[in-house]
C-alpha cells in the first residue's frame, strides 16, 4: 500500500476512534455530560437516581410536586445520609400555580434554651466545636415536611413516606459518590454515640453497590406517617431524643422540640438582565448570590469570554465583596436587624462595584454600609402536571452532622450550631433559642412574572458562588440547563465568615481542571492565590419550565450520583 494511502487510512481510523468518545458530542457543548431531560407532565431532579424515581412514582399516583419532594427527601435521608436526614434543617421555595406566586419556608431549628454562651466560656472555648453535643440545634426538617404538606400536599403522608420506608426495610444499593463520602465520614464519626450502630453495619461503611438497610429509620418514618409532626416534636420520638441527649452531654430537650415552629417567609429577589432571581432572606446566605449578581450586572461578562481570566477575576471579586457583608450582617432576623433592602439596593451595588480593580485581586476588604434604604447538603427540585414547582434543600451540615445518633431512630442530629460566633455584639452571636447563620439555600427564577427555573447548588459556602455561576452560564452565555451545571467552576475560600474569621490575604481560588493553564497564570498575575482541588465545587440540579412548548427541561450534573427524569 502506498505510504500516503496508509497515512490517510490511519488518520481516518484515529478520527473514528475520537468520535466514539463521550467528550466529542454531536450536539451541545463539548463539556456537557449528556443532553437535557425533557418531559411534559412532571419532572424530578435529585442527587440519587432512586430518589428521583420515587418522586416520579408519587407524581404518577396523583401527588403534587410537594408530595413528591417530601418523598424524595425522605429517601435521601436514607440513601444519602452523608448530607441529609430528619435530624437536620430544611428550606424551600414553592411556585403555586393556582395563586401564581412564590412561597418561602424557613424550616431551620434553633439553639437549645438550656445552653448559654457562658457554658462555652466556662469550657475555655473560642469557637463552637464542629462535632459532638455542643453544636446540636433543633432539627427542623420534619416540621418543614408537614408545613409544606399541609399547604400543598394531595396524598396522605402515609403514601408519601411509603417508598422510603420500604427501601429502609429491604435495603438499597449504595451509589458511588455517596459510598466515598460514607467511608470518609466513618473515620470522623465512629467515636460518637450511636453512629456505628446506625451507619456502620459489621463495623464498616458500606461500599459502592453494597445493600444497606436502616430499620430504625423505617420505624421513625412509620411513626411520622401515623402520628404526624407531633410524633417527632412531642411524642415518643421526642422522649427518645431527650433521653439520649441527657446521656451524652447534649443540651437539646423535649421542651426545645415542642417549642419548634417553621416560618413561612417572603422570598426576596433582584432582577438580573431581565430575569428575577429569588432567594430566601437570612438567617440563610441566599442574598449573597443576589448581591453578587447586582455587582456583576454592571460589567459585560459575555464580552470577556466564559471562564476567561477577566471573567473569573470579576466574579471572584464580586464574591469577596458580597461575602464581607455576609459575614457582618446575615443572622436570625427575628432577633437582630439585617438590612436586606439596603444590601439588595442597586445603588449600594454600584457603590460596592467601585471597589473593583480589573488588574489586581483584592487582598483585604471591609463590609459596606447597606443602610441606604434606596429602595454537604442535598438539593432537589420537582415539578408536577399542574405546573407547580418546588425548590427544596435539606442538610445535616457537616456530612452526618454532629455524629450523635439517638438510640434506634436511624438518623444523626445536625451540628448547625457550629455556625454561631462566640464573639460578643455580633448579629450571629450565640444565644439560646436562636437560629444560627445557615448555608443551605434554594433558588428560583421567574421571568415576566411567570415561573422559569427551580434550581440549587449544594456545598456550604460554595452555594451562592454556584448559584451565580450557573445563572451567568445560562443568562450571559446561553447555555442550556445541563451545560450550565457541567461547565467548569471555581470555588473561592478564605473570605470573612459569620463565625468570626476574617479574610486573610485575599483567600484562595480553587479552579476545576476544565479551566486551562493560561487562565490560571493570568489570574496568578492579578494576585490570586491559585490551588487545585477535587470535590468542593458543589452539586447542581435544575428544572426549567418552557411555557411556550408546555414542557419541563431538567438537568443534573455529573459531580453527583444524581439524575433528572420526567414523564
Amino acid at each position: 500500500m502506498h505510504i500516503t494511502t496508509l497515512c490517510l487510512l490511519l488518520l481516518f481510523l484515529l478520527l473514528l476512534t475520537a468520535t466514539a468518545h463521550g467528550g466529542d458530542r454531536v450536539t451541545g457543548r463539548a463539556f456537557a455530560t449528556r443532553s437535557e431531560v425533557i418531559a411534559r407532565h412532571g419532572m424530578a431532579a435529585t442527587s440519587q437516581p432512586l430518589a428521583t424515581m420515587i418522586a416520579l412514582d408519587i407524581l404518577k399516583q396523583g401527588g403534587s410536586a410537594v408530595d413528591a419532594a417530601i418523598a424524595a427527601n425522605a429517601a435521601l435521608g436514607l440513601m444519602e445520609p452523608t448530607g441529609s436526614g430528619v435530624g437536620g434543617d430544611l428550606f424551600a421555595i414553592v411556585w403555586d400555580a393556582k395563586s401564581g406566586k412564590l412561597h418561602g419556608l424557613n424550616a431551620s431549628g434553633r439553639s437549645p434554651k438550656g445552653l448559654t454562651a457562658k457554658h462555652f466560656a466556662d469550657q475555655g472555648l473560642k469557637a463552637i466545636p464542629k462535632f459532638g453535643p455542643l453544636p446540636v440545634s433543633v432539627p427542623g426538617c420534619v416540621d418543614g415536611w408537614f408545613e409544606l404538606h399541609g399547604r400543598f400536599g394531595k396524598l396522605p403522608m402515609k403514601t408519601v413516606l411509603a417508598p422510603a420506608i420500604g427501601y429502609a426495610k429491604e435495603g438499597f444499593p449504595v451509589s458511588e459518590l455517596i459510598a466515598y463520602y460514607w467511608g470518609r465520614g466513618a473515620r470522623v464519626f465512629r467515636p460518637y454515640a450511636g453512629f456505628e450502630a446506625t451507619f456502620l453495619p459489621g463495623g464498616k461503611a458500606p461500599g459502592k453497590g453494597d445493600i444497606f438497610k436502616n430499620p430504625g429509620l423505617a420505624r421513625t418514618y412509620e411513626q411520622l406517617a401515623a402520628g404526624g409532626r407531633d410524633a417527632f416534636y412531642k411524642g415518643a420520638l421526642a422522649e427518645t431524643i431527650d433521653a439520649f441527649c441527657r446521656q451524652n452531654g447534649c443540651f437539646l430537650r423535649k421542651e426545645d422540640l415542642a417549642a419548634h415552629r417553621s416560618d413561612w417567609v417572603e422570598p426576596v429577589s433582584t432582577n438580573y438582565r431581565g430575569y428575577d432571581v429569588w432567594e430566601l432572606p437570612p438567617n440563610g446566605q441566599g442574598i449573597a448570590a443576589l448581591q453578587m449578581l447586582n455587582v456583576l450586572e454592571g460589567f459585560d461578562l459575555k464580552a470577556m469570554g466564559h471562564n476567561s481570566s477577566a471573567f473569573l477575576h470579576h466574579v471572584v471579586e464580586a464574591k469577596k465583596i458580597a461575602y464581607e457583608d455576609r459575614a457582618r450582617f446575615y443572622a436570625d432576623m427575628s432577633m437582630v436587624d439585617c438590612p436586606v433592602d439596603g444590601l439588595l439596593s442597586k445603588a449600594y451595588a454600584a457603590k460596592r462595584r467601585a471597589l473593583f480593580d480589573p488588574d489586581r485581586a483584592l487582598r483585604k476588604i471591609d463590609h459596606g454600609d447597606p443602610k441606604l434604604r434606596e429602595g454537604d447538603t442535598v438539593y432537589l427540585t420537582v415539578a408536577d402536571k399542574d405546573r407547580n414547582m418546588v425548590s427544596l434543600i435539606q442538610s445535616n451540615f457537616r456530612g452526618f452532622g454532629s455524629g450523635l445518633c439517638p438510640t434506634g431512630l436511624g438518623f444523626c442530629l445536625q451540628n448547625r450550631g457550629e455556625l454561631f460566633t462566640l464573639a460578643k455584639d455580633h448579629p450571629n452571636s450565640y444565644a439560646p433559642g436562636k437560629r444560627p447563620f445557615h448555608t443551605i439555600i434554594p433558588g428560583f427564577v421567574t421571568k415576566d412574572g411567570k415561573p422559569y427555573m427551580s434550581f440549587g447548588v449544594m456545598g456550604g459556602d460554595m452555594q451562592p458562588q454556584g448559584h451565580v455561576q450557573v445563572l451567568i452560564n445560562m443568562i450571559d452565555f446561553g447555555m442550556n440547563v445541563q451545560e450550565a451545571g457541567d461547565a467548569a467552576r471555581f470555588h473561592h475560600t478564605g473570605s470573612s465568615t459569620p463565625t468570626g474569621s476574617t479574610m486573610l490575604d485575599g483567600g484562595v481560588l480553587h479552579l476545576e481542571s476544565g479551566i486551562g493553564m493560561e487562565v490560571r497564570r493570568a489570574l496568578a498575575k492579578k494576585g490570586h492565590t491559585i490551588k487545585w482541588a477535587i470535590g468542593p465545587y458543589g452539586g447542581y440540579q435544575a428544572i426549567r419550565y418552557d411555557a411556550k412548548r408546555g414542557v419541563y427541561i431538567g438537568g443534573s450534573e455529573s459531580r453527583k450520583d444524581g439524575q433528572a427524569a420526567g414523564y
